[in-house]
């Protein structure tokens, strides 16, 4: 007996995952929540028909003018917010019902990245059953990739009911980091690209993630601030480093010059960033400088900034250009409502 069950056990080991004390099996052996409604407002992070924390501005910012969500909409793809281990039976993908998720995406990424873009347009960020973090793993390869697709079908979802309930023939911004971004280069590409709605594309913001010189058939890499019609990617590594993961065949544009050459964008050509606070906008405090497939920047310009130095700035991806990328997506927008 003592040996069929250790026989069992080990049985288990190999056909189920364990994280910590917690057992993960299979996605295909995994529950999921219900398909989100989009017709229901408490499955948007944000939405113009409600009071949400996409609509706030940090405090220096807020006698700035421009505002364009009169005639411009942006729909913004929130990152990975599912991080720790799961505490219910939705081992892949997050039930868009948990409140405290919910509560850490609003106060998150919808706070600090969805609002970038409140001066531009009016903002629709979808909830949706994002995949859990282990599923960018190595060892989750074939289930991550399963949580993937399914969180995708969810924005995918969001992105038509959208289209269909919301937009009314609008031009639209598009944006997305992270696991966002990752989304957003499939929308594109199923959606966008060489299709006619591409004439109502402002720009993609596609952030923190990997995008290829041909990822797309016909939406050009954008290569100066006011161009319209383009995408513009970047992710942020400190000066020097460079992580083993890379595609050397990734693209990327300086977020504070937007020129996807290696021409230098200096720390005063940084006008704001917001990371300790978010009605703190702290000029100058980072430069930027395209090195290939990434961005490079140097030590946080403050007192004692070293102690704030990482080799890795996926967390700031759109942080530390807070100021450079708002204003950017209300030049772009302008422009775009000039030429159309």
């Amino acid at each position: 007996m003592y040996k069929h069950a250790l026989f069992l056990f080990v049985l288990v080991l190999y056909t189920n995952y364990i994280v910590g004390q917690k057992v993960i099996t299979s996605f295909d052996d995994t529950p999921q929540s219900l398909k989100p409604n989009y017709s229901n407002l408490n499955n948007w992070c944000a939405h113009p028909d409600k009071e949400d924390k996409s609509d706030l501005i940090p405090r220096p910012l807020r006698k700035e003018t421009n505002d364009l969500s009169d005639q411009v909409d942006v729909f913004f793809i929130h990152p990975t917010m599912y991080l720790d281990d799961p505490k219910n039976e939705f081992l892949w993908n997050a039930d868009i019902d948990d409140k405290k998720m919910n509560k850490k995406v609003d106060n998150k990424p919808i706070k600090y990245q969805a609002s970038i873009f409140n001066l531009a347009g009016r903002v629709y960020a979808p909830r949706y059953r994002q995949a859990h973090i282990r599923s960018f793993y190595r060892n989750y390869k074939s289930d991550g990739k399963k949580a993937l697709i399914l969180a995708y079908q969810d924005v995918r979802s969001a992105f038509i009911h959208y289209l269909k309930n919301y937009n009314n023939g609008r031009p639209f911004i598009l944006a997305g980091h992270s696991q966002g971004a990752l989304h957003l280069i499939s929308l594109l590409k199923e959606m966008i690209d060489g299709k006619d709605l591409q004439k109502k594309l402002i720009a993609a913001y596609v952030i923190g993630w990997g995008v290829k010189k041909n990822e797309f058939k016909t939406i050009p890499l954008g290569n100066s601030p006011d161009q319209t019609g383009c995408y513009l990617t970047w992710r942020t590594y400190s000066r020097g480093y460079l992580p083993s993961y890379l595609d050397t065949n990734d693209v990327c544009v300086n977020p504070i010059n937007w020129k996807s050459n290696n021409s230098y964008a200096s720390y005063k050509e940084n006008k704001g960033s917001i990371l300790f606070g978010f009605n703190v906008v702290r000029k100058h405090l980072f430069d930027a400088q395209v090195n290939g497939s990434v961005l490079w920047v140097g030590k946080p310009n403050l007192f004692l900034g070293g102690l704030f130095e990482r080799e890795n700035y996926h967390i700031g991806d759109l942080n530390l250009f807070y100021l450079s990328v708002r204003r950017n997506a209300v030049l772009r927008a302008k422009k775009y409502l000039t030429e159309n």
